[in-house]
């Protein structure tokens, strides 16, 4: 069991005598990231050269997220955020009446809405409820164009099987497209199993918004292109021959029409060199034991959590549901357990900043007001 931090809480700014673990909403600020603001800030005022560093950035970046993604960093393109993402793989697709998309009561509204909001055609939205794993993939039928879904729950902290969905889509040829955000920092993320992948910046990975990973499977679909362009996601060439016709990129940078956001990649590229200076399998299994402890304590004393407690089925969010959650995240906060409310939820999210302390405050915290 983690008694101690994984991470060093003095490279975060931590206030003194606080458990914070809102990673999952918005995580400590790591004191690193200050320089890279300022590098940035630098790079911007010299000229050209300020504008190669700029691009030597968003390949490093690129690299860096490629690695735990386990693909190509040809593969990692970047969006101003998730919804961004999933809406230009949505307006891709040649939709026909009758077309569905699969996705959960609990989905993000970011993965959702892209289709959900469509009107030429009006796309049906099959929906999953319950929390039975293999819910989604017996919703899936011969009209599935898409399964929407993302691999941890914001609402529940539910981790779903990848691979059985990868499984069902394929057997209607449909695609299989993720949203990362509460995995990607946390886990080992499996982006092979999906034909596109997005993930936010600003929770595990320590980065803030404005930027989001675009992943595109260049093996799966090949011939993707999205329906819009701008200058950035144009092939390089020294001057476009607009009267003879343009081409994209041939790499997922196709999917960032304008500048990429300079700032906050420079502090993204600054977040994940930090995150690769421990050990990508250490980092998850001390998340993962933190929560399994924590969902433990919660069942003990017999406070009913959301999050499902199979080893296989979390990640680093412990969710309980209550009409009471905005009271006891205010009585948690005013006790120094800094939590994540929201949707009638609190929920708990680890980093590796955090420690067995931490789940001690809470177990006793929520006891407390559970208990009345």
């Amino acid at each position: 069991m983690p008694q101690r931090p994984l991470f060093d809480p003095a490279a975060f700014r931590l206030a003194e005598g606080v458990s914070h673990v809102c990673a999952g909403g918005e995580p400590l600020w790591l004191l690193a990231n200050d320089d890279a603001l300022r590098q940035y800030g630098i790079d911007k005022g010299i000229g050209m050269p300020g504008r190669t560093r700029m691009e030597a950035q968003v390949e490093r970046a690129r690299a860096l997220i490629a690695k735990p993604w386990g693909c190509d960093p040809g593969d990692i393109g970047f969006v101003s955020s998730v919804a961004d993402g999933v809406a230009m793989v949505a307006d891709s697709l040649d939709w026909h009446e009758g077309d569905e998309v699969v996705v959960d009561a609990h989905e993000y509204p970011s993965v959702v809405m892209p289709f959900g909001l469509r009107r030429t055609p009006r796309l049906t939205l099959r929906v999953a409820t319950g929390m039975a794993p293999g819910r989604l993939e017996a919703l899936v039928t011969p009209r599935t164009r898409v399964i929407g879904v993302s691999a941890v729950s914001y609402l529940t902290g539910e981790k779903y099987d990848l691979a059985s969905l990868r499984e069902a889509a394929d057997k209607v040829g449909a695609l299989l497209v993720v949203d990362f955000t509460q995995m990607a920092g946390n886990q080992a993320i499996p982006a092979a199993l999906a034909d596109f992948g997005f993930s936010a910046c600003y929770k595990w990975l320590l980065g803030i918004t404005g930027v989001a990973v675009a992943y595109w499977n260049r093996t799966r679909q090949p011939g993707w292109a999205p329906p819009t362009g701008g200058w950035h996601s144009l092939a390089p060439v020294p001057r476009p021959d607009y009267a003879a016709g343009v081409a994209l990129r041939p790499d997922a940078l196709r999917f960032t029409r304008g500048n990429p956001a300079h700032g906050p990649v420079y502090v993204l590229a600054t977040a994940l060199d930090y995150l690769a200076s421990h050990d990508a399998q250490a980092t998850a299994a001390h998340i993962a034991a933190l929560s399994a402890d924590l969902l433990a304590r919660l069942a003990e004393a017999g406070i009913p959590a959301t999050t499902p407690p199979d080893p296989a089925r979390h990640a680093a969010n412990v969710c309980i549901d209550s009409p009471h959650a905005q009271a006891w995240t205010d009585s948690l906060y005013r006790q120094g357990i800094w939590a994540w409310n929201g949707h009638g939820r609190i929920r708990f999210s680890f980093h590796g900043y955090n420690s067995t302390g931490d789940v001690d405050r809470i177990a006793i915290g929520m006891r407390q007001l559970w208990q009345g």
